[in-house]
């Protein structure tokens, strides 16, 4: 799938959250607040001072009093795009590395937000953030794909002071789409819940390898830390694997607890997979996109 072929498509997908975010601008997105957009919503008692040309005169002459239309107003939905960009992000090789499988989920997100009239901010959190944006409509696209492309994985994971500065930058509450690997544990405890008390809704798209899924790994290794270059020496047999495998389920059942407790979601999403498989299956599978 490349994106240039594929905005059909994604200009069809929207976001699903479950909380109205207001304070935006007028988009493609129904709201709940009452107002003067474009689609009837209800009516009401007419009161002193209420526009008259809101009035519905022909229930006036049926009913001898006066009713006002109200409509739902339609606003843009806030999405924040944050792709942790740690080295340990660059893990992998060839057409399954973790890297390159962020990169095009990325684009792909930011794409539909500009396509169907949503705010977009961009931004990749390691050890010295980028960000890109605020902004909104179509004409952004180029822009935001060639941010997506640029960017590199670098340094250490710094998730908790990243999260809380995204947080503390962003005006009105969104949908924070945060693709990692998941690594920095204790960083997302903290930067989850800074970003739910600023009332974002948090998706967690936890991307990881065949080989982090299924180690072929045997023998006495020494493994190196993609981050802190710390090293350990260690003995790979089948009870070791079997011991990896449980605890990969158990941590997998912790983040999606994480996002759960601050009223999110959580999918885990292979890198192996193709990007239309991941829109259309697993992200729909998980409530993140309909």
């Amino acid at each position: 799938m490349t994106l240039d072929a594929d905005l059909a498509l994604l200009s069809r997908l929207r976001f699903v959250t479950r909380k109205r975010k207001r304070g935006g601008t007028w988009g493609e997105r129904r709201s709940t607040r009452r107002g003067a957009g474009l689609e009837f919503a209800d009516y009401r008692d007419y009161t002193p001072g209420d526009d008259p040309r809101r009035v519905d005169w022909n229930l006036y002459a049926r009913l001898d009093r006066p009713y006002v239309r109200l409509h739902e107003e339609e606003e843009d939905l806030a999405v924040l795009v944050l792709l942790d960009s740690s080295a340990s992000m660059a893990w992998g090789e060839g057409e399954t590395a973790r890297w390159p499988a962020v990169q095009r989920l990325a684009a792909a997100l930011g794409t539909m937000a500009l396509l169907g009239g949503d705010a977009l901010l961009g931004a990749a959190l390691h050890t010295t953030y980028a960000f890109w944006g605020p902004g909104r409509g179509r004409g952004l696209l180029p822009g935001w794909q060639a941010w997506c492309t640029a960017l590199t994985p670098s340094g250490a994971a710094t998730l908790a002071d990243a999260l809380r500065d995204v947080a503390a930058r962003t005006q009105r509450p969104g949908l924070a789409l945060l693709l990692t690997d998941g690594y920095d544990s204790d960083g997302l405890r903290a930067g989850l819940a800074a970003l739910a008390g600023r009332g974002h809704e948090v998706a967690l798209l936890h991307l990881l390898t065949p080989d982090e899924l299924n180690p072929t790994l045997r023998g006495d290794l020494r493994l190196v830390d993609a981050e802190t270059g710390a090293k350990r020496e260690v003995t790979v047999d089948g009870a070791a694997l079997d011991a990896y495998q449980r605890r990969l389920t158990d941590w997998q059942a912790e983040l999606r607890a994480l996002a759960g407790k601050h009223g999110g979601r959580y999918a885990m999403l292979r890198t192996d997979v193709p990007l239309r498989r991941m829109l259309l299956e697993d992200l729909r599978k998980a409530r993140i996109v309909s």
